[in-house]
């Protein structure tokens, strides 16, 4: 008898048993075939575990679902369960769920799937759920309200949703999900992206950071909103693609060049960090490149003094990749700008040498 079909057994100790070791088995590449045993049954019963009232029963089956997701065939097999899907997202509302992380990193996973769109159509029931955080009862609302309101373990003393930003990094990659980031919602007035700028300089939660970076560079492949999202006062968004980048103390920079940069940068202090990952400098600078694709896009940068801080950058580089990204958005900052026919000829075509790709 394969160990895989205990997990359906009716005795709740063998259950147990069983799920502790298959844990081990369940990493990329250790023995997925193990779980494809009689049409990938233990999948169907893993998802039955995940409801079990046990946390240690949940915590084990959730982590053997997670890893088993790196397989394109368990994955769409997980994803496509709308029930489970939702059902995942009503237990993240339960602010009490002591594997709420977990459950993050499992929809993470699974929005390297299309599939994962089905989200923006699926509603949770709150029930008693603390309307405080909660004034919408739409899938991503929720998760957007559980990332952004429960950072630091805000409002779960055992999570800290910081895998939620993996998810909005996957499913910004997709022209529903851009839209729903950029677009501002009717239950609380807000643009989503908004929310997320402040965690790119949150230095003290890589997995935040990186999530919310790759979510903005995503977001910005929608060029037409690009001067609603730096003019309206209420996004904003410049000073967090910039920021990152930007030296203590406005090192380098020439006074009338400090004048012009957006007012958040303007007093920089001797505490202020620059991003010590070089792939997310990479992406701000991809974000900048972006912004550049049109006209009025790189005529607002250069009012807001980006090209003196990609100078400041360029000089103490030391990743070829992030002097390259320098040089492009040099080129497209300071270049003569083309004729008007031209000009639209380039930003509906662009060349090959500005295409970024989004994350994936």
């Amino acid at each position: 008898m394969h160990l895989v079909e205990f997990l359906h057994a009716p005795q709740y100790k063998i259950r147990e048993i069983a799920l502790e070791n298959l844990v081990q088995f369940s990493p990329s590449g250790r023995n997925p075939a193990l779980f494809k045993h009689n049409n990938c049954e233990p999948v169907k019963d893993l998802k039955s575990l995940c409801k079990e009232k046990d946390p240690v029963i949940v915590r084990n089956a959730l982590t053997i679902l997670a890893n088993l997701c790196d397989d394109l065939e368990f994955r769409k097999l997980i994803v496509q369960d709308d029930d489970f899907v939702k059902y995942i997202i009503q237990q993240l509302v339960n602010l009490k769920n002591t594997n709420a992380d977990l459950m993050c990193i499992l929809l993470a996973n699974l929005a390297k799937s299309d599939e994962i769109l089905k989200v923006f159509d699926l509603q949770v029931d709150l029930g008693q759920t603390d309307r405080e955080v909660f004034k919408s009862n739409h899938c991503m609302d929720c998760l957007m309200d559980l990332f952004v309101k429960g950072a630091d373990r805000k409002l779960n003393k055992y999570a800290t949703y910081d895998y939620l930003s993996y998810f909005f990094a996957d499913i910004s990659r997709f022209p529903r999900g851009r839209e729903y980031f950029v677009t501002e919602q009717e239950y609380d007035h807000v643009v989503p992206i908004a929310k997320l700028l402040v965690f790119t300089e949150k230095y003290d939660s890589k997995t935040r950071r990186e999530g919310a970076v790759y979510t903005i560079k995503n977001s910005l492949f929608d060029t037409n909103r690009h001067m609603e999202l730096l003019e309206d006062e209420r996004i904003n968004i410049l000073p967090y693609i910039i920021g990152p980048f930007a030296f203590a103390e406005n090192k380098g920079l020439k006074d009338d060049e400090i004048f012009d940069l957006p007012e958040e940068l303007q007093l920089l202090g001797p505490e202020k960090k620059t991003e010590p990952l070089k792939e997310l400098l990479v992406a701000h600078l991809e974000s900048v490149l972006l912004l550049c694709v049109t006209k009025e896009g790189r005529e607002y940068l250069r009012k807001k003094s980006v090209y003196p801080l990609i100078r400041e950058l360029h000089k103490v580089a030391e990743d070829e990749k992030v002097e390259e990204l320098c040089d492009k958005v040099v080129q497209m900052l300071m270049r003569d700008e083309p004729a008007e026919d031209q000009a639209a000829k380039d930003e509906e075509e662009g060349s090959d040498d500005e295409k970024i790709t989004e994350i994936i």
